[in-house]
């Protein structure tokens, strides 16, 4: 388990990794605007990581910098609940899937609003990455992140084969971050 002091500083470190990951590969200036973000929770509650949204010139990036995961690949998706209750997440509820569609990115039938892809964790465990996401999470209305009763974003411990209806077989859930405005 990492000290309070040991968190501060990975926390640091992470959120400098994560506004520098956001920006990178924007055409809209180095000063995106983070409008959300959330820590992520390990089985047995300890904080494991951070995620962040950035809003740039209407392109819309998530970072994600997280640690204690299994090396390889493991699905990622936004969940439709604000809740994050260890050990099983399962209080994160569904995908979040406001169009009512199937699962997977591959799927010609999909994707959840919620699908991402899969997030790549190295040898030792850890994951710092960020991507561009659906404009439409960050805006208003039934399609933003940012709900009442709020969403979530959750890690499984598979990859997530982007077809299979409704969760990829992207077994357990292993880590949960609530997504928080701000």
């Amino acid at each position: 388990m990492m000290t309070a002091t040991a968190w501060a500083v990975r926390g640091l470190l992470a959120t400098l990794v994560l506004a520098a990951a956001c920006s990178r590969g924007s055409t809209a200036g180095p000063n995106p605007r983070p409008f959300a973000s959330g820590t992520f929770l390990n089985a047995t509650g300890d904080r494991v990581g951070l995620a962040m949204l950035t809003d740039s010139a209407g392109t819309v990036r998530l970072g994600v910098s997280v640690s204690q995961l299994a090396p390889g690949p493991h699905g990622l998706h936004f969940h439709a609940q604000g809740a994050c209750s260890p050990p099983d997440f399962t209080s994160a509820g569904t995908h979040f899937n406001p169009g009512a569609r199937k699962h997977g990115r591959l799927n010609p039938e999909g994707a959840h609003l919620g699908d991402l892809p899969n997030l790549l964790a190295g040898a030792d465990g850890s994951a710092d990455t960020s991507f561009t996401v659906a404009r439409d999470l960050a805006g208003p209305g039934a399609s933003s992140l940012l709900q009442p009763g709020g969403t979530a974003l959750v890690i499984h411990a598979k990859a997530d084969d982007e077809r299979t209806d409704p969760g990829g077989n992207s077994g357990d859930r292993v880590a949960c971050a609530v997504i928080e405005p701000g």
